[in-house]
């Protein structure tokens, strides 16, 4: 159980950090005043983080409804622009990343929860 609170904790926390860099400073979104993007994405992303850090379960069962936003928005993103090319500067790798990084914070939070549930 112990292993899913790391893992589910340390995709939620790289999400949180790639959406920072992302939006930031590596492929912000063009056509949108500065910090636009930054804010609407990662603030969302901070709501739940006090409790996702105290393993708190009821969290983990409701951030994993919320992570699936992120998934679908990288998912969108990934078909949209995957016939640009893979480059540090474009959003193709930011997308599949965030795809990555839901997708194994939504798995281990699920399995967390269960157990938790189980155990408790």
């Amino acid at each position: 159980m112990r292993n899913l609170y790391r893992l589910a904790l340390s995709a939620y926390i790289g999400l949180i950090i790639l959406t920072l860099l992302w939006e930031g400073w590596l492929a912000p979104a063009p056509h949108f005043p500065p910090g636009f993007w930054l804010t609407l994405k990662s603030i969302p992303l901070l709501m739940p983080l006090f409790g996702l850090l105290h393993g708190k379960s009821y969290t983990y069962a409701w951030a994993s409804m919320l992570i699936l936003v992120y998934f679908v928005e990288g998912l969108v993103l990934a078909v949209s622009h995957r016939q640009e090319p893979f480059a540090l500067h474009g959003v193709l790798p930011y997308a599949l990343l965030e795809i990555l990084l839901s997708t194994i914070f939504f798995f281990s939070a699920v399995f967390y929860v269960r157990q938790a549930h189980r155990l408790g």
